[in-house]
């Protein structure tokens, strides 16, 4: 049996960590959508960031989203007018994976659930299949902004 459920418990500290990380590096305000099980494991954006975790449960959460949107946030937070995906939107795509990792971590610690993380990796391509951990649900949180949207996914190994 799984020590972790996909639960309001659960889910909350990655809503709360992709909103406050985005309005506050960003200033960009994100409207979450219904948390859904993704059956197919494939990346819905066109650019990804993936990060492990161990500790409490060894896992990944990964942050995919759009190009719309990935260049609004990323444009925002560095003060720059990029138009399309290049290397430095690559790099803030692990920035802003990590970032969500560790606060939704900070907040997973508060409950008991302590995680250490890897070094997040990128990839870009719109429907490729995301190496979450095989044997667990992959829970997506969909969020969307006016430019477009993007999807904090999380799969953890039962214990």
């Amino acid at each position: 049996m799984s020590k972790i459920k996909y639960d309001v418990n659960f889910i909350n500290p990655f809503l709360t960590a992709v909103m406050d990380v985005l309005s506050t590096m960003a200033r960009v305000e994100a409207t979450p959508g219904t948390p859904y099980i993704n059956k197919d494991r494939r990346a819905v954006g066109d650019i990804t960031g993936l990060i492990g975790v161990s500790g409490y449960s060894r896992g990944t959460m990964s942050l995919t989203l759009s190009e719309g949107a990935i260049l609004k946030i990323v444009n925002n937070m560095l003060y720059e007018s990029y138009t399309e995906i290049n290397d430095e939107i690559a790099d803030a795509v692990g920035e802003l994976t990590n970032m969500i990792s560790g606060q939704a971590r900070a907040h997973l610690s508060d409950q008991g659930m302590s995680f250490d993380a890897s070094t997040p990796s990128v990839v870009s391509g719109k429907g490729l299949v995301i190496r979450h951990i095989d044997t667990a649900p992959v829970l997506s949180i969909p969020f969307s902004i006016e430019e477009g949207e993007f999807v904090v996914e999380v799969a953890f190994a039962d214990s």
